[in-house]
């Protein structure tokens, strides 16, 4: 890439995003204000917003979502007569969870085997800065061809929807011709990938209650029913014994027709113990694709430090469903619910309480902004092709502004690829793939704007 102007500005801007992305990461931005204090989202999205005035953009505003938390918007003029592009990422991140876990502390960016740690390094911290970076090597090389919108989430992470109902309630805000989500990543380091699929996702909290309170189990054990014991049998009943998702009328035998992810190598990702099964059949493309998945994501019981000799009289647990492009969210959310009031046993009292919904996202491959991406790719990337992968995750925000612009092109790039660890301890970026995921967005604004 050295041959190339724009690849040669982003190399020499690498030091400025470096300590760019450590105050940003230092932020201790994430969405729960049960959990962390709401002043640290506030004082990211200030700093995005200071960022975006600094490079000129016009109309820089903290929008007040609906769920209490404020997305950061921009305008850059372009030429007149120009394309609109919006790029998209988000500030706030993932709970750092078991801090002790961390090598370094989540909250300070720190290099280490060639690698940036740090909490939102690569989801989605990062993509901010790959961003900035993009439009500073346009203005240093021509200037930037097309009129562009940023738009910076601030709870992506949580799922609660305030930016997908701020954008319904003032739909004229993120128009655009072309939007560029830089929230997903290469299916690997070096190897140049757009995210033509997304897995929507519902969250589901069930509630089971057989008991006006605890009893003990020396006098009561073996007659009374125990809540905990029957939310276990309705947790598992959610899979089968080769561990697919089983929820009673939801399809789950789709097959993925486009990369392959052999199954070595999602051991490897996935950093799966030695003598463990994976779960599930068909391919592992198929799994994490194109097929349902269940995950349980916490169970309210007592601790094994302190616990009495008690049958308990109500459980808890919080449930998430991937759901697959094709597959209505909201539908797959009733299935789930009947199936959990159908699984409790005993006749126990079953409450079930929907928490977060986001549908799947199929992209339009074919349009000529992926042309145009592809391109900007062989350049990014020299002697590599650039390939389509799903993404098991979801970013709901994608359907809405589907729905909102049907014409505009969408696609998905960015700086989680596996070694990225995002969501996990230790999470990280490469910050060669920032280096050249921000020429190629560069490229492709280029390349789109003389379409």
């Amino acid at each position: 890439m050295s041959s190339n102007p724009v690849a040669e500005t982003v190399a020499s801007l690498l030091p400025r995003a470096r300590q760019e992305l450590t105050e940003l990461v230092a932020f201790k931005s994430v969405a729960d204000f049960a959990q962390f204090p709401k002043s640290e989202s506030e004082g990211a999205a200030t700093w995005v917003a200071d960022a975006l005035r600094a490079e000129g953009f016009h109309d820089v505003a903290l929008l007040d979502t609906p769920d209490g938390t404020q997305s950061v918007y921009g305008y850059l003029p372009g030429p007149e007569g120009a394309k609109t592009v919006l790029l998209y990422a988000h500030y706030d991140v993932q709970p750092p969870l078991d801090e002790a876990a961390w090598v370094s502390p989540p909250f300070e960016l720190t290099e280490r085997d060639g690698r940036w740690y740090g909490r939102g390094a690569a989801d989605c911290k990062g993509g901010v800065i790959m961003h900035l970076l993009a439009l500073r090597a346009l203005k240093a090389n021509g200037g930037v061809p097309v009129h562009v919108k940023v738009i910076a989430e601030g709870s992506e992470e949580q799922g609660t929807g305030g930016l997908e109902r701020y954008a319904e309630q003032h739909p004229e805000v993120l128009a655009a011709d072309t939007i560029v989500i830089g929230d997903a990543g290469n299916f690997r380091v070096g190897l140049p990938t757009v995210t033509s699929t997304l897995r929507g996702m519902t969250m589901v909290r069930v509630r089971i209650d057989t008991l006006e309170g605890n009893l003990h189990s020396g006098q009561f054990g073996g007659a009374a029913p125990d809540a905990l014991a029957a939310l276990i049998r309705v947790l598992d009943s959610l899979r089968a014994e080769d561990g697919s998702t089983t929820v009673d009328g939801l399809t789950a035998d789709a097959q993925w027709d486009g990369l392959r992810y052999e199954e070595e190598q999602f051991r490897k990702d996935a950093k799966v113990l030695d003598g463990v099964e994976l779960i599930g059949s068909g391919t592992v493309a198929d799994r994490i694709w194109a097929r349902p998945a269940v995950t349980v994501l916490g169970i309210d019981c007592p601790p094994v430090v302190g616990a009495t000799p008690s049958v308990q009289a109500s459980a808890r647990a919080l449930i998430s469903l991937r759901v697959p492009p094709g597959v209505d969210a909201a539908g797959a959310t009733k299935l789930l619910q009947a199936h959990l009031e159908a699984h409790t046993p005993w006749g126990a009292r079953v409450h079930c309480e929907q928490i977060g919904q986001g549908q799947a996202f199929r992209a339009d491959t074919s349009s000529p902004a992926y042309e145009a991406m592809a391109d900007a790719m062989a350049v990014a990337y020299p002697g590599q092709e650039m390939s389509y992968a799903g993404q098991g995750g979801s970013i709901p925000l994608c359907n809405t502004l589907a729905a909102l612009y049907p014409e505009a092109e969408i696609l998905l790039i960015g700086l989680s690829e596996p070694e990225a660890q995002i969501h996990a301890v230790n999470e990280s970026v490469s910050p060669e793939e920032l280096e050249r995921l921000s020429v190629a967005e560069a490229l492709f604004l280029r390349n789109y704007a003389a379409n």
